[in-house]
């Protein structure tokens, strides 16, 4: 997957520093076109991450709140078009600016838009114009933050031995913003963007304001169950005035903010089986993990009446999981040497050890 250059803008970004005073500020190095570029030392840096950029799966609603990768719509008023959005008239404006000063000015705006971000590090920022000739006639746009990297040192002389690169930047750990998004090689989706941010730190999302991203598999998973529990509820209690449907509201309210949340007892299995139909028929593979006492289970939420059952054994629980083969890894162990005894069998020792204690 080879692009071709248009245009390229480099800027270098200066964050406030308390230590020196400095304050935030951006200065413009160099616009390059597509000859200039060939001839850059920046080819070779940055050559092989457009097309890394491109790749990079995504997913429309990924598996945890903190994914790195995300895709993000404009933000449009129902009945109004795309150039309604501020921020994608900015980037059009820069894929379709018909000279290299154009171009640079229009991507001043967009530095001018991220340095009033609240956590702006120090670092080059990069913006560029590219084709890919092999699928599509459609120009592309990449936005590129390379943080300094404070602790990289160079062979400086016999006496020094190394010198401190002041200045230091590296495509490990880039924030990248693709638009528009490419699904497939050649397929164009104008109302969508893709962007990267590796770090924990959230910023480089939040300089285009108008730009929303799809919601993750938990989140999405919560409103469900939200909607779940009010229905029951309503069922359970019409009566909106009524105590006993308050207490048990607050009780899930609670329930359902709280990190570590134990198991509730409200629900028959042919309920819980009912709605974890319904969340699996939207995403087959939704992951349900959970502790008994100390043992960590991991298992498809697809899995919970099928292969997986929670059951109670005088006042304890017990998870049963069934299945064909067992499989061990790493760590050769006694168990492995195991001939299973009947589970009625098991049953049975389970109960003499619970009168014993």
């Amino acid at each position: 997957m080879e692009f071709s250059i248009d245009y390229l803008s480099f800027f270098v970004v200066q964050a406030e520093d308390k230590e020196t005073n400095a304050t935030k500020a951006f200065k413009h190095y160099q616009t390059l076109n597509q000859e200039s570029y060939q001839e850059s030392d920046l080819k070779g840096f940055l050559n092989s991450e457009f097309a890394r950029i491109a790749k990079r799966k995504v997913e429309k609603n990924p598996n945890t709140d903190q994914a790195p990768t995300k895709i993000g719509h404009f933000i449009v008023e129902p009945g109004y078009e795309l150039d309604s959005n501020p921020n994608y008239n900015l980037l059009q404006y820069i894929l379709t600016a018909d000279t290299k000063g154009d171009f640079q000015d229009q991507c001043d705006g967009l530095v001018r838009l991220y340095m009033e971000t609240s956590s702006v590090r120090g670092g080059a920022f990069i913006i560029s114009r590219a084709k890919l000739p092999k699928y599509t006639e459609a120009s592309f746009l990449f936005v590129m933050k390379c943080d300094f990297e404070p602790n990289i040192a160079r062979i400086s002389d016999e006496k020094n031995l190394i010198s401190q690169v002041e200045m230091a930047i590296s495509a490990r750990n880039i924030k990248s913003i693709q638009y528009p998004y490419m699904p497939e090689p050649g397929m164009i989706e104008e109302s969508e963007l893709k962007i990267h941010q590796a770090s924990h730190a959230r910023y480089f999302e939040d300089f285009l304001k108008f730009i929303s991203y799809e919601k993750s598999m938990p989140e999405i998973m919560n409103e469900q169950m939200s909607n779940m529990v009010y229905e029951y509820i309503e069922q359970k209690y019409p009566d909106k005035e009524d105590e006993e449907r308050k207490d048990e509201v607050a009780s899930l309210e609670v329930w359902a903010a709280s990190e570590k949340r134990v198991l509730q007892k409200k629900w028959e299995p042919e309920q819980v089986i009912e709605a974890t139909t319904q969340l699996v028929e939207q995403k087959e593979d939704i992951e349900l993990k959970f502790k008994l006492d100390g043992i960590n289970i991991k298992a498809l939420l697809s899995d919970y009446g099928n292969q997986l059952h929670i059951t109670q054994l005088n006042g304890r629980y017990v998870i049963l999981i069934e299945g064909e083969l067992i499989q061990f890894e790493k760590g050769v162990s006694p168990v492995e040497l195991l001939n299973p005894p009947q589970l009625h069998d098991v049953i049975d020792q389970i109960k003499l050890r619970m009168k014993e204690e």
